[in-house]
């Protein structure tokens, strides 16, 4: 079975994503046994951040990073599990605060795709980049 990083780097709808998590060091993290857990914000969701977040983001690897890590939780966590838990913490150390009373959201970002497995973890795709705070 493909890992993490494999899933997103064969999935077109990844490109943003994979960028950013080369660009700030975090391919051999996300390809280590784990189990993670990922919210996987699409292009789309990179699309929705104001012009040039990216570019800036890209020249601060630290802020770049923590967001990343941000959407990044230890562990095998399913929708079901996560529904059960109401809030997880991510590797970045905030809290990330789940809902599935009406569909599936984590903070402020919709769950277009959940549970796609990984050999060394679980990926959600979501609409939205996550922030901390």
């Amino acid at each position: 079975m493909a890992d993490i990083v494999d899933i997103a780097v064969g999935n077109d709808a990844f490109k943003t994503l994979v960028t950013a998590v080369q660009v700030a060091g975090l391919v051999e993290t996300l390809k280590s046994p784990g189990p993670f857990t990922v919210f996987a914000p699409n292009d789309e969701a990179f699309a929705k951040l104001p012009p040039g977040t990216i570019q800036t983001l890209v020249q601060n690897i630290p802020q770049l990073t923590r967001i990343l890590k941000y959407h990044v939780v230890s562990g095998k966590l399913t929708k079901d599990d996560l529904a059960k838990l109401g809030t997880v913490t991510s590797v970045e150390g905030s809290t990330i605060k789940i809902d599935c009373s009406e569909g599936f959201e984590i903070k402020n970002a919709t769950v277009l795709a959940a549970d796609i497995d990984a050999d060394n973890g679980v990926i959600h795709v979501i609409d939205t980049v996550i922030l901390p705070g």
